[in-house]
């Protein structure tokens, strides 16, 4: 049976979903309602490079793709369910998120993608985009 918990108006993430669902006309929400993960970023920018940091938990690095199209970079990965278990356990709650999650964003150059490195490490990919040259205007001569 799903547990009911009150409603809190002054949720950022659910504030805007409201606009549209009835001008905040939403009094309760069901506990155990799926949860959708999020794959959270940090974007620094230095000299030449921008450096994302990505918190994708759970997933193992042959499960995550990257793409750079010009300066948009997307990141999905797979969280997949492990089907271990014990014949005489049963899960009782979960709020583990199993499936598809995916980002993009776009940054304000466009990114080399011959020159770009991933790391993963601890649940953190990070990624190392080298800004690509602009191109230098030229000047034409008048005949």
């Amino acid at each position: 049976m799903a547990n009911i918990s009150r409603y809190d108006q002054f949720n950022i993430d659910t504030m805007f979903d409201d606009l549209f669902k009835g001008f905040l006309v939403r009094p309760m929400r069901y506990e155990n309602a799926p949860k959708v993960a999020d794959i959270k970023v940090e974007v620094s920018e230095s000299g030449q490079n921008y450096v994302v940091k990505a918190e994708i938990p759970g997933v193992r690095k042959d499960e995550i793709q990257v793409s750079i199209d010009g300066n948009v970079v997307s990141l999905s990965a797979e969280v997949k369910r492990e089907s271990e278990q014990q014949d005489d356990a049963k899960v009782i709650h979960s709020e583990r998120y199993y499936g598809r999650v995916a980002r993009s964003f776009s940054l304000g150059s466009e990114i080399d993608e011959a020159q770009a490195q991933a790391k993963y490490a601890d649940g953190v990919l990070e990624l190392t985009l080298p800004k690509k040259a602009a191109a230098s205007a030229k000047t034409l001569t008048i005949q």
